[in-house]
């Protein structure tokens, strides 16, 4: 294993069946199959930005796992460090329609899957150390034991090589035996992160706050450098020791699909933070690439390449540099209590082209809440 890799991360891919029409999961008759993990998604972003990026994970020997391994492949994903299992299989998603922006219904079929069984067992200190970063989400320390003994060593060992790891509390209760011990363990594994991205609601659960300058306090308090608290319409708060602000969010003119906005965010800030971005303008950068996710079907479908990516950028100040569209307070002694919205003009993207419109402020989306 002599290719260092840039980013590694690790959690449960599974197969995905998107509705082909609108109504009750039950009714749909075509689905059309992609593959969904919020780990992934991250992982996929990050490689198609360049980054060298590996993915820990087990699937079955199956048609789906089969399915997972070749877009791994396509996605210039390294997979040394993917299992096949033969006695376990591959898990797997439905997911409906959302209509009006709503997110949409979704079912899973993964107890016992092959990625459940993830452990000690698969962590290979050579590929993990050679890397320079680590990303977590809060999905795979909820599948199993053994899957949280995995992601704490990872957190352990990469923060203690001196290594950045950053953390999406990706909160799904029902995967848990409690509130009480999803709230415990998934702080406790935020202590051995550098930057924390928690959604508006998922930091009022995990740290009894509810403004948004205090759950980003706690964990600074515990050790972050940086926090990002997603804002969903309204963009995103940021904060570190030195400066906060609000980086606003960017329109778009139709919600296609909420699923991924988050870690579309995610690649965004870690790709920022990796190039030594200010966290301000790491954040914007995920505002974007969020607001890119949702006007398409599938969970990473639009996460840009980097030749999308660098025309975005260029286009939002017409000079190449990232854009400053949001205000930042420098120092905590002021006399900021909550973040302040900052004006002027936003811009709407897509995928296939950027173009700047001018229009009244009506719905701007930053990522998940």
């Amino acid at each position: 294993m002599d290719i260092p890799l840039d980013v590694v991360t690790y959690g449960e891919a599974m197969a995905l069946f998107v509705a082909s029409t609108s109504g009750p999961l039950s009714e749909v008759e075509h689905f059309t199959r992609r593959v969904s993990g919020a780990d992934l998604n991250v992982a996929t972003g990050l490689a198609r930005l360049g980054y060298r990026v590996g993915y820990i994970t087990r699937v079955g020997r199956d048609a789906f796992g089969d399915h997972i391994r070749a877009t791994l492949e396509r996605e210039a994903i390294d997979q040394r460090c993917v299992t096949v299992d033969d006695r376990f299989a591959t898990g797997f998603q439905l997911k409906g329609v959302g209509l009006a922006g709503e997110d949409p219904k979704t079912e899973y079929f993964r107890r016992g899957s092959a990625a459940s069984r993830l452990s000690l067992d698969d962590y290979v200190a050579e590929y993990v150390l050679g890397s320079r970063h680590l990303h977590l989400t809060g999905i795979a320390p909820a599948i199993s034991l053994s899957s949280r003994e995995l992601a704490f060593h990872l957190a352990i060992k990469m923060r203690g090589a001196g290594k950045t790891v950053s953390f999406d509390p990706n909160l799904r209760p029902t995967l848990w035996p409690s509130r009480a011990e999803m709230v415990s363990q998934l702080n406790e594994l935020a202590k051995y992160a550098d930057w924390v991205f928690p959604g508006l609601c998922e930091g009022e659960i995990l740290t009894g706050r509810t403004d948004v300058r205090e759950i980003a306090g706690f964990y600074l308090e515990r050790g972050a450098r940086g926090v990002a608290v997603k804002l969903g319409e309204d963009g995103a708060y940021f904060r570190t020791e030195q400066e906060e602000g609000v980086v606003p969010g960017v329109r778009v003119e139709r919600i296609v699909d909420t699923v991924g906005a988050g870690d579309g965010f995610a690649v965004g800030v870690v790709s920022g933070l990796l190039e030594n971005m200010p966290m301000a303008d790491a954040v914007a950068r995920g505002n974007r690439i969020g607001a890119l996710a949702i006007q398409v079907t599938g969970d990473s479908e639009g996460l840009p390449t980097r030749a999308d990516l660098e025309a975005l950028e260029q286009f939002a100040d017409g000079s190449g540099r990232s854009p400053r569209t949001h205000s930042v307070e420098t120092g905590l002694g002021g006399d900021i209590a909550r973040p302040r919205f900052a004006r002027g003009y936003r811009a709407m993207f897509s995928t296939a082209a950027a173009q700047r419109v001018e229009y009244p402020p009506i719905l701007y989306f930053g990522a998940a809440r």
